[in-house]
C-alpha cells in the first residue's frame, strides 16, 4: 500500500511539473519584425505568483535609452507621463499550464491595451496581443548580462513591486 502511495505520489508531481508554464523571468530584447533592430529590453519578473514586464532599455532609431539616460522620452498618453524605460507593459499573467494567460499587455506609445498570453519557443519568448481572436504574436529574444551597457543598473527585480499603467 505504501508503495502504491509513493508511485501516485511521483506520478502527480511529475504531471503536475509538466503542466506548469514554462520559466520566462528573465530580460529579453523585443525585435523589430521588418527591421531586425531592437526595440527594447524588458525584464519579466514574478510578483505574488503572477508575470509582470518591465521595461528597462529602449530605442528610439538606433539610440539606446535605459534607466540611466532618459533623455525626455515619455509616455504622453499615460497619466502622470512616465518614462517608456522603467514602466510596466505587462502585467497580471497567470500560469495556465504550458502559457501565461489571462494577463494584459500595453502598447505605450500607442495607449492600447490588449489581452495577452506568452509562451516558450526554443530559446525565444512568443508575446502575443490580442482582442478576442485576433491577434499579433511578437517573438522576443533572451539577453545576457554582458550585452547590457556599461553601468546599467535596473535594480534588484525580486524586490519589485509592479506599477500598473493608467490612461488619461
Amino acid at each position: 500500500m505504501k508503495k502504491a502511495l509513493i508511485i501516485l505520489s511521483v506520478l502527480f508531481l511529475s504531471a503536475a511539473a509538466a503542466m506548469a508554464a514554462d520559466n520566462v523571468v528573465g530580460l529579453w530584447r523585443g525585435v523589430d519584425e521588418n527591421t531586425g533592430d531592437s526595440t527594447m529590453y524588458t525584464f519579466i519578473y514574478e510578483y505574488q505568483d503572477k508575470l509582470f514586464g518591465r521595461m528597462v532599455v529602449t530605442f528610439d532609431e538606433g539610440v539606446m535609452k535605459d534607466l540611466i539616460n532618459r533623455p525626455g522620452d515619455k509616455a504622453e498618453l499615460w497619466v502622470g507621463n512616465p518614462s517608456y524605460a522603467g514602466m510596466d507593459i505587462i502585467w497580471g499573467m497567470e500560469d495556465r499550464g504550458k502559457r501565461w494567460k489571462r494577463g494584459t499587455i500595453c502598447d505605450p506609445k500607442e495607449g492600447k491595451i490588449y489581452a495577452s498570453e506568452i509562451w516558450r519557443d526554443g530559446d525565444n519568448l512568443v508575446v502575443r496581443g490580442k482582442i478576442g481572436p485576433f491577434g499579433r504574436n511578437q517573438t522576443w529574444q533572451p539577453v545576457s548580462r554582458e550585452e547590457l551597457p556599461t553601468g546599467l543598473d535596473y535594480g534588484n527585480p525580486s524586490s519589485w513591486i509592479p506599477v500598473i499603467p493608467e490612461l488619461k
